[in-house]
């Protein structure tokens, strides 16, 4: 989920920041929150493979310039990029010259080397001396902006009963199953904890969850007073992570979980059908932490303190690179 929009003129100017990936809120809320916490002026150019060059993994492009269409980029628009994940990388490193210095976000699967600097999660299993490692993803989600949606959403969820639990729902990708079966397993479990603790629900879907997940949830939630975001109006995501009193999430996304434990809410963590060895990792250096534990079907709540490692990575990227 993407926690800011993409500005449409593109700014010029010292604190300008090309974000080059592939156009994907993930990869667009992180480049746009290390910029926001760095403060950078950032603007989105998106990768976009031509033809039969997006059937081959961008590492192994010879021209990586010439196998994606043109980038709204010039030497005048930023003299530093951000590039994010394996596709954004290589145009990045193709990108880099004396002029214009890239800070790669993401395990670029290629030589570090090729890269001013590389902003990476530990679970990458990844080092160098040009490598910045953190524990979460990086995310705009800063005690700031939860403090204000805090005031925006408070009002407007005061109908719902507390304690209330944020529901915050993801899909199926390529490492994990969140279908109807999963949904229908895992609604009987909300309703459960609904009835036997007496909490609140309120649930909002990612871009990512399908109309039948959603509907299986809605139907199982709604009859009990919970509600579930029907992805018209105002996005509430913001406004669940400051305003509950516990977070539950599903483990598909690295993003949703960093953002969740950037609050001030226990967080709960769904077990989904499915493999992931760096998303394993990540849960469990989390766990260790004692900033999340694993959804059972009930309400839990233990003392827990923000866990948010974007401002440490943007304060030494700045330091690296001179930026203040």
């Amino acid at each position: 989920m993407s926690m800011r929009d993409t500005p449409s003129v593109l700014p010029h100017g010292d604190r300008a920041v090309a974000v080059v990936a592939e156009d994907l809120a993930g990869m667009r809320s992180q480049a746009f929150g290390l910029a926001a916490r760095a403060g950078l002026d950032p603007f989105f150019c998106p990768v976009r493979a031509r033809g039969l060059w997006g059937r081959m993994p961008a590492a192994w492009w010879p021209a990586p310039l010439r196998a994606i269409d043109p980038l709204p980029l010039d030497a005048g628009a930023a003299g530093l990029v951000f590039s994010v994940g394996g596709t954004g990388g290589a145009v990045g490193a193709a990108l880099r010259d004396r002029a214009r210095r890239v800070v790669q976000i993401q395990n670029p699967r290629m030589r570090l080397d090729r890269f001013d600097l590389v902003v990476a999660n530990r679970h990458d299993e990844i080092s160098g001396p040009n490598v910045l490692l953190s524990r979460t993803a990086l995310h705009g989600v800063s005690s700031e902006r939860l403090a204000a949606a805090r005031a925006e959403w408070q009002p407007r969820l005061a109908h719902l009963p507390r304690p209330l639990v944020a529901v915050l729902l993801g899909g199926s990708n390529g490492r994990f199953r969140l279908d109807e079966v999963v949904a229908a397993r895992l609604a009987g479990q909300l309703a459960e904890m609904m009835r036997a603790d007496g909490v609140g629900v309120a649930v909002t879907p990612s871009r990512r969850t399908g109309e039948g997940v959603c509907r299986i949830v809605r139907e199982a939630l709604s009859p009990l007073g919970g509600w579930v975001w029907d992805m018209q109006g105002d996005n509430p995501y913001l406004g669940l992570l400051a305003c509950a009193d516990a977070v539950v999430v599903t483990q598909d996304s690295v993003s949703m979980v960093s953002e969740a434990v950037a609050g001030t809410a226990p967080v709960m963590v769904v077990d989904l059908p499915g493999r992931s060895r760096r998303i394993g990792l990540f849960l469990r250096e989390l766990a260790a932490a004692g900033r999340i534990r694993r959804f059972a079907g009930r309400m839990e709540d233990w003392p827990v303190t923000p866990l948010d490692d974007t401002i440490e990575v943007a304060e030494s990227m700045c330091r690296r690179l001179g930026l203040r």
